[in-house]
């Protein structure tokens, strides 16, 4: 397409490489960090942490550092369909910084509370993590995947299906942020569903990908 032939094609590469890359390094955090047990007191929680230490806090570093690699991603698809100087792109942009945001604030806490002084900080720090959870839902993943369907369904960088799904996954996390307002601690099935999204960013970079093969650009 014309709109996609002055972007070399190593930003293309650049950008589903970095879709993947924060997909698996996410996946990663997830599986080797268990999460402590429903319900726990301050003693389980502080033998929980010893038991897992290296792993909650590589498992910490994966979920900070992989988000930017998906939103480098997130802002090559918005550059590839020329929407950065539309409200749909800034918008992206906007749903971007909340979403990493939230992700650090929520990994801040993860770290504080592997302090075992003073012990009530313990129980505190897991509080704050369950309520900022809620952020995800009410506010940083709409904020994203919606404008961001928007750029894809108005564009031809991937199939118009990805803009679709998008907005599904924007929808769909929005309507669970506000049935479960009052929920102070997710459900474990609600906090499951945000890992639904890891498909969408990887089957989407993927895709790009093999577009970038297909396509022939200026170099740079």
């Amino acid at each position: 397409m014309a709109e996609q032939s002055c972007v070399p094609r190593w930003v293309r590469i650049l950008g589903g490489i970095s879709g993947i890359v924060g997909v698996l390094m996410i996946g990663i955090s997830f599986m080797i960090n268990p999460g402590p047990p429903p319900n726990a007191t301050t003693a389980q929680l502080i033998a929980f942490g010893n038991r897992y230490y290296d792993s909650i806090l590589w498992g910490a570093w994966l979920q900070a550092v992989g988000p930017v690699f998906i939103v480098l991603f997130a802002f090559t698809l918005v550059r590839l369909a020329e929407a950065h100087n539309r409200i749909s792109g800034w918008m992206t942009f906007f749903g971007a910084t909340v979403l990493m945001a939230v992700s650090l604030i929520e990994i801040t806490f993860y770290i504080a509370v592997m302090f075992k002084a003073p012990a009530e900080g313990i129980m505190i720090c897991l509080h704050i993590i369950y309520a900022v959870q809620h952020l995800y839902f009410i506010v940083a993943a709409p904020a994203f995947f919606i404008p961001l369907g928007i750029v894809l369904v108005r564009s031809d960088v991937l199939s118009k299906i990805f803009g679709y799904l998008a907005l599904l996954l924007g929808l769909a996390f929005l309507l669970l942020g506000v049935l479960y307002l009052t929920v102070l601690v997710l459900p474990m099935w609600v906090t499951a569903v945000a890992g639904v999204q890891a498909f969408w960013w990887l089957a989407s970079a993927i895709t790009l990908l093999i577009k970038s093969r297909k396509t022939n650009v200026v170099t740079g």
